[in-house]
């Protein structure tokens, strides 16, 4: 039997995420669910989808766990076929070493990852890391402040996430069930 593709959704305080998924792992995330956003994904992974909640559920799950605070450390298997050599090693060594509460920045991830890239290099894998909040780029920052963020509505969502997760003070007037 051949590689498929499945599509899942969840509503979270962001909106409604949409989740793919192929027999290896997570091989998406995106901010929306809408048919332009699901025919990128079925374009870039070249794998005919198929109905397969079952396949889609733990990550579904992990998600409605991570908003509701219940969830610190993502388990999930993770399906690469959409990144490069360097953008895995990459977002492999933010997945596996940066954890919830904690952030570093784009010259430190690059430092840690091995792959000798300049920061600004580092900043433009993370906008085109295609499993966001499961794989944490919003946990990069810049060296002088929060850096960009293309997930979303853009750098007001990193900051609620970092909110979230405790990494920034909340602001006197944050509240967690509403989006940024």
């Amino acid at each position: 039997m051949s590689e498929t593709l499945a599509f899942g959704t969840v509503d979270t305080v962001l909106g409604r995420l949409l989740v793919g998924e192929t027999e290896t792992g997570v091989v998406s995330l995106s901010f929306s669910d809408t048919p332009a956003a699901r025919a990128r994904v079925v374009k870039a992974a070249r794998l005919p989808v198929v109905d397969a909640p079952a396949r889609t559920a733990p990550a579904l799950a992990a998600l409605r766990d991570y908003f509701a605070g219940d969830l610190k450390t993502f388990e999930l298997p993770i399906d690469w076929r959409l990144v490069s050599d360097v953008q895995r090693q990459v977002l492999t060594t933010l997945y596996e070493t940066v954890p919830y509460g904690r952030v570093l920045t784009y010259g430190e991830l690059g430092e840690r990852s091995g792959t000798g890239v300049h920061a600004q290099v580092i900043g433009q894998v993370m906008g085109s890391n295609p499993i966001p909040l499961i794989v944490p780029c919003h946990r990069v920052v810049a060296a002088n402040g929060l850096g960009g963020y293309s997930g979303g509505s853009g750098v007001e969502v990193k900051r609620w996430l970092l909110m979230m997760e405790g990494s920034l003070p909340a602001t006197l007037d944050w509240d967690i069930t509403l989006p940024p």
